[in-house]
């Protein structure tokens, strides 16, 4: 019978949040932008937090998307602000495939869990 350590869990949780806290630090934040859906909410409504989460990338991808056709259109030449971006938006994309990599694994041993 396979058993949950929750030291282990919490241990994993603290990672997270100070890998999370890293790549906030790392992006630094723009003047006049909102805050991202990385923080936390007083009611705990996780699925609101990833909806919220989901719904930032997705905006990253289409900022990028746009500056991306704007470069080809010939509307911009600032080719570095292109490739930014472009990270931005591929790095999300990276963390929110390992954030779902890492619930499916965890719903798995939850779901095999002996009762």
């Amino acid at each position: 019978m396979s058993t949950i350590d929750q030291a282990r869990l919490l241990q994993m949780r603290s990672s997270i949040l100070s890998q999370n806290s890293a790549l906030q630090k790392a992006a630094g934040s723009q003047a006049g932008a909102a805050p991202t859906a990385l923080k936390e909410d007083s009611s705990g409504d996780f699925g609101k937090t990833m909806v919220d989460a989901l719904k930032s990338v997705s905006a990253q991808q289409g900022k990028a998307s746009a500056l991306s056709a704007a470069y080809e259109r010939g509307d911009t030449n600032d080719i570095v602000q292109v490739m930014v971006e472009r990270q931005k938006a591929s790095i999300g994309f990276e963390a929110t495939l390992q954030v779902r990599n890492k619930l499916l694994t965890a719903y798995r041993d939850i779901m095999n869990m002996p009762v």
